[in-house]
């Protein structure tokens, strides 16, 4: 049997609460004793049977909490890095679109392939330990990428550094949920998703702004060193983790529990879902620089890394998902996350720029409700080995980043933004096809299970 539920409505038509995607995806407590599980209060590890773990006000939770806000802004500043920075990358080399996306691709590639065995070693190793040597490569290799001499260099800079980068998701949320009460790890993971989304906005705005002034080589050094301060920072403040239990690397219980997991209807369709979202986030934002830049429109490069400000729409869409996955259900909230969505790519084809930024907006929004209510499902689908259900989740989530980068540049280079928009429509099409999958399946499942 699988070890998750193997019910086609388990976890989609629920109209419970979503929260947010990191929060919902989590690592959840197994039973007491499993590596990686919080002690129980009557642990020998807990003195006296009182909870040693942090909360807010307690000792240590400011300091853990920073310390892993400043790994997130590490991590996806790092992480998307030359996104905004893609047209000064096609000048400076002299190549294409196409080519120059690789660099974009290969970093959200890398991470993809290693966050499952990044997870698994953070259980034998630990969560810090595993943490602090991703960001020690990743911001030594972030120090090289200015440095790259041709374009081959360059990519295979950047799929090594997001392949060091793996680490830090694959083991944050698992830290937290061994060493913060449950009552205040919906907080604590906000605030380490907060520096998520900082860090990405940062990273694309920061560069923009450098890049307009000094070039791209500068604006990624910059950010480089920017990484370096905040490694180095959250090495010193992240507390030593008092509740890990390690556990032995037995990639045959790994393999049997991603099998099953991959058996799931169920979850191969939420994973299917994070793909085709993320195709068409990556797609549209590692293009529209290139949009942007050319005439009519003729942005500075400073004006276009700002568009990325617009990020911050996707904080407010993915905290408002669960309110509306209250009024409408999983389905229905998916429904309307990408019919927001392709609204968004269709007003983008306007030759407006106030109506290109709505559409960025719509887009934005879309995306982020969509995927928050996705991971969430994820979450709450898997009954077991939850770390590698959300593993699995973040794979195919950065290979949609990845296929969307690169066929997103694809079609911009032979047939513009209009080419762009038309590769982005077939992913959300495939959302909207593989959620309707999941709505007859419930219908079915009910059929079957109505008395005579």
């Amino acid at each position: 049997m699988s070890p998750a539920s193997t019910k086609a409505s388990t976890g989609v038509d629920a109209r419970t609460s979503v929260t947010s995607p990191a929060s919902a995806s989590s690592p959840s407590p197994g039973a007491p004793g499993a590596p990686g599980t919080p002690p129980a209060p009557d642990s020998p590890d807990v003195p006296g049977g009182a909870d040693s773990r942090m909360s807010p006000g307690g000792p240590g939770f400011r300091r853990m909490s920073f310390a892993l806000f400043l790994a997130g802004v590490a991590t996806f500043a790092l992480l998307y890095s030359t996104q905004a920075l893609l047209p000064l990358v096609s000048d400076d080399l002299g190549v294409s679109a196409g080519d120059a996306s690789w660099t974009v691709a290969a970093a959200t590639g890398g991470l993809a392939v290693c966050v499952l065995p990044m997870s698994a070693l953070s259980e034998r190793y630990g969560r810090r330990t595993v943490m602090t040597a991703s960001l020690a490569v990743a911001v030594t290799v972030g120090l090289l990428v200015p440095f790259a001499p041709s374009l081959g260099a360059l990519v295979a800079l950047r799929a090594l550094q997001g392949a060091a980068l793996a680490g830090v998701p694959a083991s944050a949320t698992a830290y937290l949920a061994e060493e913060v009460r449950p009552r205040a790890l919906v907080t604590a993971i906000g605030l380490f998703v907060a520096g998520n989304s900082v860090g990405g906005m940062s990273g694309r705005v920061i560069t923009g702004w450098v890049a307009q002034e000094w070039g791209w080589r500068v604006a990624v050094g910059v950010i480089g060193v920017l990484a370096v301060a905040c490694a180095v920072a959250f090495r010193l403040l992240l507390p030593a983790p008092r509740h890990f239990r390690p556990g032995s690397l037995r990639p045959r219980v790994l393999l049997g529990t991603v099998r099953g997991h991959l058996a799931n209807p169920l979850l191969r369709r939420l994973y299917a879902i994070g793909a085709l979202f993320m195709t068409v986030f990556g797609g549209v934002y590692t293009v529209i620089g290139y949009r942007l830049a050319e005439a009519p429109f003729s942005l500075p490069q400073g004006v276009v890394g700002s568009i990325f400000l617009v990020y911050l729409v996707g904080t407010v869409a993915a905290s408002a998902a669960g309110r509306l996955v209250g009024r409408l259900g999983r389905r229905g909230a998916l429904y309307a996350a990408g019919g927001t969505t392709a609204a968004g790519l269709l007003l983008s084809l306007a030759g407006s720029l106030p109506l290109i930024l709505l559409g960025l907006v719509l887009i934005t929004g879309g995306f982020f409700a969509g995927h928050a209510v996705a991971s969430s499902a994820v979450g709450r689908t898997a009954t077991e080995g939850r770390a590698q259900a959300s593993a699995l989740y973040q794979s195919a989530y950065y290979v949609g980043s990845s296929a969307g980068s690169t066929v997103g540049a694809l079609a911009f280079h032979s047939g513009g933004w209009a080419g762009t928009v038309g590769v982005a429509l077939v992913a959300v099409t495939g959302v909207v096809a593989i959620t309707a999958l999941g709505t007859r399946a419930a219908r079915a499942e009910r059929r079957a299970l109505a008395p005579a």
